[in-house]
């Protein structure tokens, strides 16, 4: 019997572009996916994962002590306890991504995984962390990840996270697909300009070198005050043939959904064997440098 995984990402703009208010952007951008969440599971998701840093904007986009402040545990903190009660409530597994706090001035990007049942089961935490070009200063934000690349088991597949710039790096999304990762999402916040035709080549190419499906998600609008430029949406799932199979929206909130067959990652597998013909014995080089 095939095993098929309905997959929804969730993309979305800022819901109080105009406010200064920390706490009412935040629980604007949390009600607002309360919704998009509703609709994912009426749709019949099993798996849905948000954007990069869901609950509130871009704001390494400038370098501001204050965004510090919504920072939360993972996953003592309220968001996620929150969201391991929709997770219970839709039998849907989640990935989470929020602004973790760790210890008092110790700040990551993160992505909480929950299960179907309302379960915690680990997180991950952004591993490349840029800081280049006005308005990517995440350096000030976030310490690089220290956990690894891990893989979730869950009744719905084995699922991988990278986030955002971690996608340059073809080293990290190795790791996942040799740790067994079956989906490997990548939520994002990227704008127009610069690297936006690498949003549809690099990532499936992971999913072609590696042979799993990847979720690749981005917010979308303008972000007052900083405009950075335009977060350009256009979320997408692609196959591990690195077809894409369905795609969002360029300037709209959107649930992205498609089916997932598992079994086509051993179809894929069995015809090309790059993992058979892997030399890691001749790649020490890569770490060498």
């Amino acid at each position: 019997m095939p095993r098929i995984t309905r997959t929804a990402l969730i993309q979305a703009a800022n819901a109080l572009p105009d406010s200064d208010d920390l706490d009412a952007i935040k629980k604007a951008m949390i009600d607002k996916h309360v919704t998009l969440i509703e609709e994912a599971a009426d749709k019949g998701a099993n798996v849905c994962c948000l954007q990069e840093i869901f609950y509130g904007p871009y704001f390494c986009a400038e370098q501001e002590k204050r965004w510090y402040e919504i920072a939360e545990p993972i996953p003592d903190g309220p968001t996620i306890k929150l969201m391991q009660e929709l997770a219970k409530k839709h039998r849907m597994v989640m990935v989470v991504p929020i602004y973790e706090v760790a210890m008092t001035g110790v700040y990551y990007n993160t992505a909480a995984v929950i299960d179907e049942q309302g379960n915690y089961l680990g997180k991950y935490r952004k591993h490349h962390i840029p800081h280049c070009q006005p308005g990517f200063w995440e350096k000030f934000y976030f310490k690089p990840g220290n956990g690894g690349y891990p893989v979730f088991d869950t009744i719905f597949g084995k699922i991988g996270v990278y986030i955002c710039y971690d996608r340059h790096f073809p080293e990290g999304a190795r790791a996942l697909g040799l740790n067994g990762a079956e989906i490997v999402f990548n939520p994002s916040a990227t704008v127009a300009g610069l690297s936006e035709y690498l949003w549809k080549l690099e990532q499936p190419a992971h999913a072609v070198a590696n042979q799993y499906y990847v979720g690749a998600i981005n917010r979308v609008g303008m972000e007052s005050p900083w405009n950075i430029g335009e977060f350009y949406g256009q979320s997408y799932l692609c196959n591990p043939r690195g077809q894409i199979m369905v795609e969002g929206s360029r300037d709209s909130d959107e649930v992205v959904i498609a089916d997932l067959d598992l079994d086509m990652i051993r179809e894929v597998r069995d015809t090309w064997q790059f993992f058979r013909d892997r030399r890691p014995e001749s790649y020490n080089q890569l770490t060498d440098i």
